[in-house]
């Protein structure tokens, strides 16, 4: 590939990646796209994938095989028979004749579905796009559904944390905003005992390539940690999608969405009790497996609240920014406010705050505490009261 031909391709792959940008709104007539999210080969992907074509076939449904790799799998290559498969396009590249996806041939066929395997894989120079993922799009704006595959450590966000993890460079990679607008993405999950015994029995590679992938790429702190990648971007990807699905429902915070992930709400001032209730806050969110999110409300203009900018409170913030709380500043017209807004926001299910100080008798003539009015603003969420403790010494 030439420098001209560079030139020339890379700004339709931007654009392609702001039309994916916007389609996470509205797919108009594209279509859409379904992936299996793997942690590594040999976990079943391109089986799942092609197990799901013969379904879709069985229903009625027009489709073709656009590109599958079996890489020598028995099995994998069985359920290619009874699926029409488009004949691939034959590129030359420094004299060898390499085999990629004929994009064109797939759309000039006109199926309903496109089964695409490997969406992250780099086609040969000399072919008109360089990314599988870019045909794939293309494929896309013609109004054929595509079903493919991808593994997690192909992820741009990720792929030089798996090549430090594992020791391995990760080349071939792919946008993230690609996974994150799909339409559908599902984990093919497997426990990293149970893939080492595939490949030991010789069901991802031939054994003598076996061996030394076991000892290497394949050991099981390495897929552990690719497991938890693609467990982790799974789990975001069905938060943020309960998010979206919470708000046209018009669900209330502590509603039947939140309790998917747990979230834990500290609210901070100057006072020694915010340090006792970021200690406690940050315990919970650590036994639960949840963010920790730290909250200062400051009073809106024209409010009759005061803010407590003191050294206090400032050294309240970087304790909360030790123990690792996501630390936001909301301007509210008073903190029973402000507290609400934020558990809506961040999808709270606990708020962990110090106990306020007492009032005076004539004080509390006529007056709600806090903690009665944010129980009454949240309904559902829990509440958990620290107690102020000692004065802070200077």
């Amino acid at each position: 590939m030439t420098d001209r031909d560079e030139l020339d391709i890379r700004p339709s792959a931007d654009a392609m990646l702001a039309r994916i940008r916007g389609d996470e709104l509205s797919h108009g007539g594209r279509g859409r796209l379904r992936i299996y999210l793997g942690m590594a080969p040999g976990v079943g992907k391109t089986y799942r994938m092609l197990e799901e074509a013969h379904r879709r076939v069985e229903r009625g449904t027009d489709l073709v095989v656009g590109y599958v790799e079996a890489h020598g799998r028995p099995l994998t290559a069985g359920l290619l028979d009874g699926l029409e498969v488009v004949p691939r396009a034959r590129v030359e590249h420094r004299g060898i004749v390499i085999e990629e996806m004929d994009t064109d041939a797939v759309i000039a066929r006109e199926p309903t579905v496109a089964i695409v395997d490997e969406l992250a894989h780099t086609n040969v120079p000399g072919s008109v796009r360089p990314k599988r993922w870019e045909d794939v799009e293309v494929i896309r704006d013609a109004g054929i559904h595509v079903i493919t595959t991808c593994n997690v450590q192909h992820l741009e966000s990720v792929a030089d944390a798996v090549a430090t993890i594992t020791g391995a460079p990760v080349n071939e990679r792919l946008p993230d905003e690609v996974l994150t607008a799909a339409d559908e993405v599902e984990l093919v999950d497997m426990s990293p005992r149970a893939l080492r015994q595939r490949m030991k029995h010789g069901n991802v590679y031939p054994p003598e390539r076996a061996t030394v992938a076991l000892e290497r790429f394949f050991s099981e702190g390495n897929l552990t940690a690719l497991r938890e990648l693609a467990l982790r971007f799974t789990a975001r990807r069905v938060d943020e999608q309960l998010g979206v699905i919470a708000t046209d429902a018009g669900t209330p915070a502590g509603g039947r969405f939140d309790l998917v992930a747990e979230r834990t709400l500290v609210v901070i001032d100057g006072s020694a009790g915010a340090r006792l209730a970021l200690r406690r806050g940050a315990s919970l969110a650590a036994a639960l497996r949840g963010p920790l999110v730290g909250l200062v409300v400051e009073p809106r203009a024209g409010s009759a609240g005061s803010f407590d900018a003191s050294r206090d409170l400032r050294e309240n913030l970087d304790y909360a920014a030790d123990l690792g709380a996501d630390v936001i500043r909301l301007e509210a017209d008073d903190v029973v406010s402000g507290v609400a807004e934020a558990v809506r926001s961040r999808r709270a299910t606990r708020v962990v705050l110090a106990a306020p100080p007492p009032s005076s008798g004539l004080a509390r003539l006529g007056r709600r505490t806090l903690l009665e009015e944010l129980l009454e603003r949240l309904p559902g969420i829990e509440l958990h009261v620290v107690p102020a403790g000692e004065r802070r010494e200077r």
